[in-house]
């Protein structure tokens, strides 16, 4: 399916994660907006940060993985449910798995980022990962198996925001005759996180009894053991660990579009200069996990995606009236985590807390960046609700 000429094109979107989805969305809400094509393959957003919520059943699927359709209703937006199977940057147009051929005014690539195995043999074969909603529904299905087993390890691999959240929140999920493993292959938890969060999760850790290996590579999973090898001893023999489940979340990697030429990358991720644009197309953009700037790298998380989608929708319309387009600048707003059960730690903002009070704090400051406002009023009605049901905590 061939799209219209060049000059009434819609902005094609590729990827609706935190921002694509950001990006869609702003642009929507414009005074004169652009016709707006989001290719997506998913059916569900999903609000990353919240998943462990609705591993623990603190909330509800439709809080943390909503419809695309409810999200983007009324406002102007096409929701393509195709995946991108190749990008022709000189002919402007994309063309999708089913064969559309979509013609672009402006493009933006936004497809996020992918779990990376780093070559370890087994993980696709052994292991779980944790970062879709469909991954929760097999979790909960493990957790469930724990009861009836007698070898009752269970083995986490990466000791990052993904993996010292899950480790808590199924510390508090497993009964007290599981063990909990926790592998990370650097000297401490949370690499990149802030030293209050680093310092509340060890306390968390040690709390529900988790064994932490710092320092320690995975070479192979099998159906029930893998092997290991501690990188901070000279001379080191691998070793292995029984396990009953292992989850996967010891890294990903920038998930690029087809199409590119060879030159617009770097470490595999996409060049973009300070406005968000690919280097030498005015009209390509990157944003999210994907985007490299050279002199201004940043983490690939949320945050970051979420700010450069708002900012890369005024751009294109100051493209669109032929106005100069700003430079990006990301501000850090801090460092939210989960820390088991009604439970959270937080750094950000001239704020160092942890526990229940953070828990409060961080469910009121994700129902605020929710990308539908019905929504998010919607999910702080039934929290309320099922807050008054226990009247000894306190309501901020």
């Amino acid at each position: 399916m061939a799209a219209t000429s060049s000059k009434n094109s819609p902005v094609v979107i590729i990827g609706g994660g935190f921002g694509g989805l950001t990006t869609a969305l702003s642009l929507s809400i414009g005074t004169y907006r652009p016709p707006i094509v989001l290719i997506e393959p998913r059916e569900r957003f999903v609000f990353l940060p919240l998943l462990y919520e609705l591993l623990s059943g603190e909330l509800e699927l439709w809080e943390v993985a909503p419809p695309y359709s409810s999200l983007i209703s009324s406002r102007g937006i096409i929701h393509i449910a195709d995946k991108v199977e190749n990008i022709d940057l000189e002919k402007e147009v994309v063309i999708t798995s089913c064969g559309h051929e979509i013609n672009y005014s402006q493009l933006v690539m936004s497809t996020g980022s992918k779990s990376d195995s780093y070559g370890v043999e087994g993980i696709s074969e052994h292991s779980f990962t944790f970062n879709q909603y469909e991954d929760v529904s097999k979790i909960k299905h493990l957790i469930k198996g724990f009861n009836s087993l007698s070898n009752k390890n269970l083995v986490i691999v990466g000791a990052g925001a993904t993996g010292v959240e899950l480790a808590c929140k199924m510390g508090d999920l497993l009964d007290d005759s599981s063990c909990i493993n926790l592998i990370e292959i650097g000297d401490r938890v949370l690499p990149y996180g802030k030293s209050f969060n680093q310092d509340q999760i060890l306390e968390a850790l040690k709390e529900r009894s988790i064994n932490l290996y710092l320092n320690s590579k995975v070479l192979r999973i099998t159906k029930e053991k893998l092997e290991i090898i501690n990188l901070n001893k000279e001379h080191s023999e691998a070793f292995t660990l029984d396990h009953a489940g292992v989850i996967w979340t010891a890294g990903v990697k920038p998930s690029v579009p087809y199409g590119l030429p060879n030159h617009l990358l770097k470490d595999d991720k996409v060049l973009i200069n300070s406005k968000l644009q690919v280097i030498g197309y005015e009209n390509v953009f990157a944003i999210g996990d994907i985007a490299f700037d050279l002199e201004t790298p940043l983490a690939s998380n949320a945050q970051v995606a979420m700010q450069q989608g708002k900012h890369l929708a005024e751009n294109i319309f100051s493209l669109l009236a032929g106005k100069a387009l700003k430079p990006f600048h990301f501000v850090d707003r801090g460092e939210m985590l989960s820390m088991g059960v009604r439970g959270a730690t937080i750094t950000g903002m001239g704020i160092t807390i942890s526990g229940l009070i953070a828990f409060q704090m961080r469910r009121m400051a994700y129902l605020s960046k929710f990308p539908n406002f019905s929504l998010g009023i919607r999910s702080l009605g039934a929290w309320l609700l099922s807050h008054r049901k226990n009247s000894n905590d306190p309501l901020i």
